[in-house]
């Protein structure tokens, strides 16, 4: 059941008085920089460390976001049942543990590419129990009015790290090699368990009920759930297809930067936090902007203006031509997260409670299958067709992607209302006037 935010907190200083927020927000921060840090040193332990084939970088990216295809959808129906702060602290304690294997292999100097992809996919199934259930676990904390701002702020955390997390993982590793960047990341994960722990709020679980829907049938209920909502297809099919290329550019970016353009790990790591940069302006101004041009349009209007720089990447060289590729990074970053705030809130406000989670996870279900394919798929193109023209598709796809929600009913509208939220048909059983949108002032 969901449980109002305090009254005594005030409205007009917004969340940044919100005590249980405020913690909430700590330890995602803390859980995001860990994450970065790990998702940086992983790749680059592997391509300059342990010289990995294109191939075996594939297979690690890949490893980091299987987790979605082996427990996506189930995860999403447990996470409705749990006590879902506890548990994302369990998730990050296993995440801590499963760090730290590495700097023991490491000393032990029995570190291997194989020991690396099966840490990364382990990390990747606590990772999506995580996701689901912070996503899930928002609207606990804080009033429905109040999410665009509260996703906001947790997406300023996530591009904070995406700046600090690459540029320190990629210095520490060409400083003092993989042990100390990697504990780094450990320890991210086990100081962010601990503050969830002092979020004083209740944290609900709903029980199981007696002879009701089994397992598969509630998968399937926000499977059809959100393949019939039409706004809620088109958003998926985005956002699937976007990571399906961002699978395919990951695969071969810190190749494309330590082999073909000759950089450092240091230089990779700032190159990368580029995204980051973009991230964090886009975060700091995603609430403005998505009221200014309003919600739906700005689910297909930021895609379509900021996606297209991302094919300068693949025009980048050595020195000053990387110019074009940073430009590609941080306008595509600052666009990535816009675009997330605005659907992510979406969603939230969407779905009644009981279905919030099973939609999140379907959701994300959809979009990181679609990035453990796409990071396969650029492991072997990049082996067949070669880095750059591996980039060149990874740009294009991502570029494309925007058509989805172009096409869909929401380059009509400026802002959700309460038609949008009704499937195509007809109204099912699972679709009540709580899966619609207040309309917050149509223009």
């Amino acid at each position: 059941m969901s449980v109002p935010a305090p009254a005594a907190e005030s409205r007009a200083a917004g969340l940044g008085s919100h005590r249980a927020f405020r913690v909430f927000w700590g330890a995602d921060t803390v859980s995001q920089f860990g994450t970065y840090v790990g998702n940086t040193v992983l790749p680059l332990v592997a391509a300059t460390t342990l010289a990995a084939t294109p191939m075996e970088m594939g297979l690690l990216g890949a490893a980091e976001t299987a987790g979605y295809l082996l427990i996506g959808l189930p995860a999403g129906v447990w996470v409705a049942r749990a006590r879902q702060r506890r548990l994302m602290r369990r998730a990050n304690f296993a995440r801590a543990a499963l760090m730290c294997t590495i700097p023991l292999a490491w000393w032990c100097g029995v570190l291997s590419v194989s020991q690396l992809v099966v840490v990364a996919l382990l990390c990747g199934v606590c990772a999506v129990l995580f996701d689901v259930a912070y996503q899930s676990h928002l609207p606990v904390l804080v009033d429905r009015d109040r999410l665009l701002e509260g996703n906001a702020k947790l997406q300023s955390s996530q591009s904070l790290a995406q700046i600090t997390g690459p540029g320190i993982g990629g210095t520490l590793v060409q400083l003092a090699g993989p042990a100390l960047p990697v504990a780094g990341s450990a320890l991210g994960q086990l100081v962010a368990a601990l503050l969830l722990g002092r979020v004083r709020e209740p944290d609900p679980a709903a029980p199981a009920p007696a002879g009701g829907p089994p397992l598969l049938a509630e998968i399937r209920e926000g499977l059809r759930f959100t393949a019939r909502v039409r706004t809620l297809r088109a958003i998926t099919a985005c956002t699937a297809t976007t990571n399906l290329f961002s699978g395919v550019l990951g695969a071969v970016q810190v190749f494309f930067l330590t082999h073909t353009l000759g950089l450092s790990d240091a230089a990779v790591g700032a190159t990368l936090s580029v995204v980051g940069v973009g991230g964090v302006l886009g975060a700091l101004t995603a609430h403005r902007v998505v009221l200014r041009v309003g919600q739906a349009r700005a689910v297909w209007l930021i895609p379509l203006t900021t996606f297209p720089w991302l094919l300068l990447v693949p025009l980048a060289g050595p020195h000053l031509m990387l110019a074009p590729a940073l430009a590609g990074l941080f306008v595509t970053g600052y666009g990535y997260v816009v675009y997330n705030v605005a659907q992510v809130s979406y969603r939230q406000a969407a779905c009644r409670e009981d279905m919030l989670a099973r939609v999140n996870a379907t959701v994300r279900f959809m979009g990181f299958g679609a990035l453990t394919a796409g990071a396969l798929a650029g492991g072997a193109l990049g082996g067949l067709l070669g880095i750059r023209a591996t980039l060149w598709i990874a740009a294009v796809g991502t570029c494309l992607s925007a058509v989805w929600v172009l096409c869909s009913p929401l380059r009509g509208m400026r802002d959700f209302t309460p038609p949008d939220a009704t499937p195509d048909d007809a109204t099912p059983p699972d679709a009540t006037p709580d899966d619609t949108v207040p309309d917050p002032g149509r223009r």
